[in-house]
């Protein structure tokens, strides 16, 4: 078996209990972006599987929509991720 050469650590523990890898975060080249990827590579990020400028080169992100999703969810909570939820948690 050949194990591919990363940087960091294959694997994190969540406070669940879960263990998250780097096979649970969205592939690099994903384009509709559901909750359940959101909150993947937000969670990947905090918990250290990734870091925030890997995930943002990774996945086309900006500094700002990395940070929007990372704002609803610590306002919000998971939620507040889904594209229809927007309205009710938008700030005027």
């Amino acid at each position: 078996m050949f194990l591919k050469k990363v940087e960091g650590p294959r694997a994190v523990t969540l406070p669940d209990g879960t263990v998250m890898t780097r096979a649970d975060l969205p592939p690099a080249d994903t384009v509709r972006w559901v909750a359940s990827r959101k909150l993947a590579v937000v969670r990947g990020v905090i918990y250290g599987l990734i870091s925030e400028s890997e995930a943002k080169r990774r996945y086309g992100l900006s500094d700002e929509e990395f940070a929007g999703w990372v704002r609803a969810i610590a306002e919000h909570g998971e939620d507040a991720l889904k594209t229809t939820r927007l309205k009710k948690y938008r700030q005027p």
